[in-house]
């Protein structure tokens, strides 16, 4: 804006400022002014992907590589059919759909260079007399010519795509000149917006029957020049106030580097500001964009309040689901968001913790011994700010009201737990001391010839556990003992809990310099897009419900995921059991902690020792416990014992 004024006051004859009564001011720039005055008066884009299922208006931008075959004569019907169907499912959901296509140049070429081979080849044979014919050559067709013969019968194949899902669509074809002309302007946005109240797509494309070449740095300050279908896109979006523009291209989205090199990485959110790190490629092999027009345009949107994804429209894998999986928030392509985390990306997270584990594999045991030492002492000296951490996530949990009552008592901490859990620390550490290079197996294969078998370190780990906070610790300490790196997930109830717990998991780490070995994942990345970090990721360990195991091994992608399976834990006592060891067992496979997924949920005993001393001690032991027996022993005893045990209701 500051450039702008700048720029006028060079066009007034008179220098801008508070005394200044007549001024002649540039009328081009003087619209561009009041452009950039609605730019700016849009509403806020989405920072999150998350919040992108909450778009009501949606331009689909479908680039010359998506909608042409790869020998640029023709359209890719299959991918286009695809496109059609998701955009017409929307549709149908009640958001407002738009698309910018291109594909009238190819579809245009294709006609042409058949009408004129047909020509050709009929004057051959004319003037030959011949049924052979000669090669025929096509010549060179004009760009401009092809697209005016291909506009009507791109049209017309979009119309009947969408009219199998009962849409109707519209044609509008724009050139630059229309948004320079305040009029013309005007009539585009009133003509589009009674389209849509009428629930039909527009299907817009640049007139390039009659567009003019592009100029070179044409652009005015705050306003983007229609150059190409990558800065259509952004002007339209931005002039109906869209709520998210999806630009389809031949790539995956934007990388810090040309795609294909070794080192190029894919940027799943790219910032306002982040140009200078950021090496382009060539174009794709059609079009007129490229990826730093696409970038350069995306921004332009951002700014005036549209949400921008860069994503791939030509992969058979995702073609079909991936206008519908952006809509929906999943990590797909690039995500244009003027809103920086406080903290670093998954990503960056998984890469630091991978680099540090290297590190950690390489210590000698008694390191990662003293380690875990470190963080159970740490959890007896810091219990009186770990337990007001958990106090905020209890009264937060129990306001909301949405969990039960087990998964309440799974969130709880208490001093007596964190001893328990310091204790179970100190066990792992003393276990740990061959945890790594143990030989499980060797077979002599030949004379001086063995294979072994050798215990090493898996990789990264990705931990997934819902409310339990003590599960934090007590992973990560299997992850130092095993020497693997940790990428630890837990439930947003224990978020207090967790930070805090996490934070002496990083000091316990950093007494040997291996602090990011463990990453507490914190932000809004859903469990589905962790599972594609294939490339990053070694091993998912979900821990929590069954419906959580069987959503992660549908969600993962390349991973293996270690599950478990349902079950119910039995503690069977039988006629010649030893009473003091049954009484101990009991009482601690479920009156300890009666909540953890792995307490007694069945007690079995023997029929023989129901009339016992031994059978009476463990109703005592349970009557103090307060801990109920079912309906059915208490009948059983009624006729057996002659008496009842006093009931409670348990977990």
């Amino acid at each position: 804006m500051t450039m702008l004024l700048q720029g006028l006051s060079v066009c007034a004859r008179l220098p801008l400022g508070p005394r200044t009564q007549h001024t002649t001011i540039c009328p081009r720039l003087t619209k561009a002014l009041t452009q950039v005055c609605l730019v700016q008066a849009n509403s806020i884009s989405f920072a999150h992907r998350g919040e992108l299922c909450q778009a009501k208006r949606i331009v689909v931008k479908l680039g010359s590589a998506v909608v042409t075959r790869g020998d640029e004569c023709g359209l890719a019907l299959g991918r286009l059919a695809s496109i059609v169907e998701q955009v017409a499912m929307l549709q149908n959901q009640g958001r407002e759909m738009m698309i910018v296509t291109s594909g009238a140049v190819a579809f245009g070429k294709q006609r042409l260079r058949h009408e004129i081979l047909l020509s050709q080849s009929v004057r051959q044979a004319l003037h030959s007399g011949q049924n052979q014919l000669k090669d025929v050559s096509v010549p060179v067709l004009e760009a401009r010519a092809c697209a005016a013969a291909g506009q009507s019968g791109l049209m017309a194949l979009y119309e009947a795509m969408f009219s199998q899902y009962s849409t109707c669509t519209a044609q509008v074809l724009v050139t630059n000149l229309d948004f320079h002309d305040d009029q013309k302007r005007r009539n585009l946005n009133s003509t589009l917006q009674e389209l849509l109240g009428m629930n039909i797509v527009p299907i817009v494309n640049t007139n390039d029957a009659v567009v003019p070449p592009p100029e070179p740095n044409s652009d005015l300050q705050g306003v983007i020049s229609i150059k190409d279908n990558d800065s259509l896109a952004a002007r339209l979006a931005v002039e109906m106030k869209a709520d998210l523009l999806i630009a389809l291209s031949d790539v995956e989205g934007l990388y810090d580097s040309p795609p294909g090199t070794d080192d190029a990485k894919l940027i799943d959110i790219f910032y306002p500001g982040d140009q200078q790190s950021i090496t382009y490629g060539t174009k794709s092999r059609v079009g007129i964009g490229g990826m730093e027009a696409k970038v350069k345009a995306a921004l332009w949107a951002l700014q005036g309040g549209t949400s921008v994804v860069i994503a791939n429209g030509t992969n058979p894998k995702v073609t079909g689901h991936v206008i519908t999986d952006i809509v929906e928030g999943k990590k797909v392509g690039t995500f244009f968001s003027e809103v920086k985390p406080a903290g670093p990306t998954v990503e960056h997270q998984a890469e630091m913790a991978r680099n540090s584990g290297r590190t950690l594999a390489t210590l000698r045991p008694d390191q990662r011994s003293e380690i875990i030492c470190r963080l159970a002492d740490r959890l007896v000296e810091k219990e009186e700010e770990i337990l007001a951490a958990n106090k905020i996530d209890m009264e937060l949990a129990a306001n909301e009201g949405k969990l039960s009552a087990a998964l309440l008592n799974r969130l709880s901490l208490s001093p007596a737990k964190l001893g328990s859990l310091s204790t179970g620390l100190r066990q792992i550490a003393v276990a740990s001391q061959d945890s790594l290079g143990r030989v499980l197996r060797r077979t002599r294969l030949a004379h001086n010839l063995e294979l072994e078998q050798i215990t090493v370190p898996i990789g990264v780990l990705l931990v997934i556990f819902e409310a339990r906070p003590d599960c934090l610790p007590q992973v990560s300490s299997l992850a130092i003992a095993s020497g693997n790196a940790l990428l630890a997930k837990g439930g947003k109830e224990a978020a207090n809990t967790n930070r805090i717990l996490h934070e002496l998991t990083q000091e316990a780490l950093d007494i040997h310099g291996v602090q990011e070995a463990v990453q507490l994942v914190s932000t809004r990345e859903e469990v589905e897009d962790l599972c594609r970090l294939d490339e990053m990721i070694d091993l998912i360990i979900p821990r929590g419900s069954s419906q959580l195991v069987r959503n992660i091994q549908r969600a993962a992608r390349g991973i293996p995921v270690l599950g478990h399976s349902e079950g119910i834990c039995h503690v069977y006592v039988d006629s010649e059991a030893n009473a003091d060891k049954v009484i101990k067992i009991v009482r601690d496979s479920k009156c300890d902690y009666p909540a953890a997924c792995n307490a007694m949920e069945t007690l079995l005993v023997h029929r023989d020792i129901l009339s016992t001393p031994e059978f009476d001690q463990i109703i005592d032991m349970l009557r103090t416990e307060w801990w109920t027996a079912s309906p059915t022993l208490t009948s059983l005893l009624l006729k057996t014992v002659g008496r009842p045990v006093v009931t409670v209701n348990s977990c």
